[in-house]
């Protein structure tokens, strides 16, 4: 039995495990083994990422796949493999004008901009290969997406209830999966539905009439092909970890001889949005990867999207525990994901915050910023601020004020990053007025990237091996990212500061 996956630029192979299902890779060329996709295949998955807007599927992996769906094979689209078997994706969000990428028009919808993160429960309403005796079930997963907002003609397969669509509180239930008229294509939006939802992946089984000998099989070659997929950052970049993936052990961090009870980390946190958090953090991961660490990057409330970059370089999963939650948005609380952590084998975990670091830390509900949770795990912080907007030297003041706050509320501040320096020189007498200021050696200056737009901004449009590929170069060329190692330390959970306290030491 072979089930083939489709492995081009901006897809995320191994976002989810697909209910270890995999065993072959499609490429560009529609070929497996020499041979043309449908001839070889008993089904094809087609991962999320940006494949739509990467426009990385050539002319003839369309045809095989085409081929696949009209001589019956199972077919399964998550999130943007379903938007390139729809007839069209518009990727304008932000555009005061639609920009269209058309699919493959095996499915009779298009999608539209819309913003969902939620983990959700779907509510299955029609049987198709996927769904077959599960009417009126419901099944887990996560969304993860910016064009989610499906329209169309195509036979529903589920549907969503979300709280929170766009930023917005907007609790309501959206069209989440569809099959075409045979049943045997299906579109869905819940990455990590296969894996929580073990029907699923028998029905797929069943459909492919797989025996005991089949399955056993298919999980061999499973095991294999991930841990192919595993040596290359990203996807057809040619560049590859250079130690093996999986340290036997945690790296020894800051003298310690013993394994330590959790991974040690470190928060990338920022003045303010549009700081850079995400590319820099994407660079960090990506170089680290490169060498052989075992990196985990979560994020601090819901959008989950900010760290798919960062999981693209260094092929991970998408976890339960990745959303760290803040007030009533994310996932897990961040007591909960320390301990899920103790099982992890990482070498370092880091920590993407969200917004500025203050952001929501005056709302009375407790925690709601990246401050309340750097302070509460004892986490050490890597605060960035942007030099684009008000210049070198607001940007430094920006950073020394930051700190002294976070002093005071008994964060440890470990490093500073000036971002989008513009000026050397300026810039090095901004450096020396941090660190007097602050007592803070490791300061980094980061020139500002001269890189398009459009594929370059994850709110605006992400084309993931751009914008990865740029992250990792600017952190290899212009950071000494090993010091990390030294500034990341064991979080300890010590509870969070109430209101109060928190008020107290604002003054």
């Amino acid at each position: 039995m072979k089930i083939g996956i489709l492995y081009v630029k901006g897809s995320l192979p191994l976002f989810e495990d697909f209910g270890n299902l995999p065993t072959h890779i499609v490429n560009e060329n529609g070929m497996v083994n020499g041979n043309k996709a449908h001839k070889e295949l008993d089904g094809l998955i087609i991962p999320g990422g940006s494949i739509i807007e990467s426009e990385s599927t050539g002319a003839d992996a369309k045809k095989e796949i085409r081929k696949m769906a009209a001589q019956g094979s199972f077919i399964l689209g998550m999130c943007s493999g379903f938007q390139l078997l729809a007839n069209s994706t518009d990727i304008g969000r932000r555009s005061p004008q639609p920009i269209i990428r058309e699919g493959l028009g095996i499915l009779d919808v298009k999608f539209t901009p819309m913003i969902s993160n939620d983990r959700v429960e779907g509510e299955i309403v029609s049987e198709s290969f996927l769904t077959k005796g599960m009417i009126n079930q419901t099944i887990t997963g996560f969304h993860c997406h910016t064009y989610g907002a499906i329209e169309g003609d195509a036979p529903p397969v589920c549907f969503s209830p979300v709280k929170r669509t766009d930023y917005t509180d907007n609790s309501k239930k959206i069209l989440s999966g569809v099959k075409n008229d045979e049943g045997n294509v299906v579109g869905i939006m819940l990455h990590g539905s296969l894996d929580e939802n073990p029907l699923l992946t028998q029905n797929i089984l069943k459909y492919i009439e797989a025996d005991e000998n089949d399955i056993l099989e298919i999980k061999n070659k499973n095991t294999e092909l991930k841990r192919k997929i595993k040596e290359e950052l990203g996807v057809n970049t040619d560049i590859f970890a250079k130690y093996k993936l999986k340290s036997e052990s945690r790296k020894f961090i800051n003298g310690l001889e013993d394994k330590p009870k959790y991974p040690p980390m470190v928060l990338m946190a920022s003045t303010g949005s549009d700081s850079g958090k995400t590319f820099l953090t994407t660079g960090i991961v990506g170089v680290l990867r490169r060498k052989g660490y075992h990196i985990g990057v979560l994020k601090v409330g819901p959008d989950i999207r900010d760290i798919v970059p960062s999981l693209y370089l260094n092929k991970e999963k998408m976890e339960k525990f990745s959303s760290i939650k803040i007030g009533n948005l994310g996932w897990r609380d961040l007591e909960k994901v320390l301990e899920d952590l103790k099982s992890e084998n990482y070498d370092l975990v880091i920590i993407e915050g969200v917004m500025s670091i203050f952001t929501g830390t005056l709302n009375e509900e407790i925690p709601f910023s990246t401050a309340e949770i750097a302070k509460a795990g004892n986490i050490p912080v890597i605060l960035v601020s942007p030099c684009n907007k008000g210049g070198i030297e607001t940007a430094a003041i920006d950073l020394t004020g930051h700190v002294e706050i976070m002093d005071k509320m008994g964060i440890n501040t470990k490093g500073v990053i000036l971002n989008k320096v513009y000026n050397e020189k300026i810039a090095e007498h901004a450096c020396q007025y941090i660190k007097s200021r602050t007592g803070i050696d490791f300061v980094e200056l980061i020139p500002k990237i001269s890189i398009r737009e459009r594929g370059n901004i994850p709110e605006v449009e992400i084309k993931l091996e751009e914008f990865c590929l740029n992250a990792m170069k600017t952190a290899e060329k212009h950071m000494d990212v090993d010091k990390i190692f030294k500034i990341a330390d064991e979080p300890i959970f010590q509870g969070y500061l109430s209101f109060e306290e928190i008020l107290k030491r604002f003054v």
